[in-house]
Parts: C-alpha cells; structure tokens; sequence
C-alpha cells in the first residue's frame, strides 16, 4: 500500500513557474514507477509525465515537453515536477501516481496508487 500527497499548488501568472512535490508512504517507493496526470475542468484526466523506478526512462506528454521536467528522490520517497512557462491552459488540478505494472505507463489504468491532487491556476 502507497498512500501520496502532493503539495506545492497555487496561483501563478502565464510564464511562471511552480514545483509540485509528492510525498509517498511505505518502504516500498522505490520499486514504482511515478507518474503525473492533470485534470482540468470539464475534461479527462491526461498523462503529464513519469519517471521510471530507477529515474533512468523519463517520457513527456508532447503538451508539456521542454517546459516541465520530473525527477525523484528515492531516499526521500519524494517525486517532483518543475513547470515552467506555465500557459493558462495548465491550469488543472495535478495528481501523482503510482504503479507496478510494465504496461499502460500512459494510461490511468496503469497506476494502481493515487494522491488526492492539488490546484494549479494560471492567470492569463
């Protein structure tokens, strides 16, 4: 069992830039892979980012490519994810995953744990 909470929302202007953190419980963190889904109003949730157990395969959704960048710290069970040059269309609530399975890495139903989100706005 992984319980997430992220931390790090908020309001930021067109061109800013934030760092949304992800805390994980359990002894276990490092053998998941990480991922980050958005979920904007009146839409479906998409992929963002993940990073792989070890941090060696990276992949971005081409949306956010060049202006986000995720990393983790598997000492700290923690996962990030710098945005920078935020559009006003980023604007969405941010959720990190979790997940065991070697398939689906871009899918929702390739993660089996999930925090509970936290708003980023972006004014225009």
């Amino acid at each position: 069992q992984v319980q997430l909470v992220e931390s790090g929302g908020g309001l930021v202007q067109a061109g800013g830039s934030l760092r949304l953190s992800c805390a994980a419980s359990g002894r276990t963190f490092a053998s998941y892979r990480m991922a980050w889904f958005r979920q904007a109003p009146g839409k479906e949730r998409e992929f963002v980012a993940y990073i792989t157990s070890s941090g060696v395969l990276i992949s971005y959704a081409d949306s956010v490519k060049g202006r986000f960048t995720i990393s983790r710290d598997n000492a700290k069970n923690t996962v990030y994810l710098q945005m920078n040059s935020l559009k006003p269309e980023g604007r969405a609530v941010y959720y990190c995953a979790a997940g065991a399975r070697a398939y689906r890495v871009i899918s929702m139903m390739g993660y089996d744990y999930w925090g509970q989100g936290t708003q980023v706005t972006v004014s225009s």
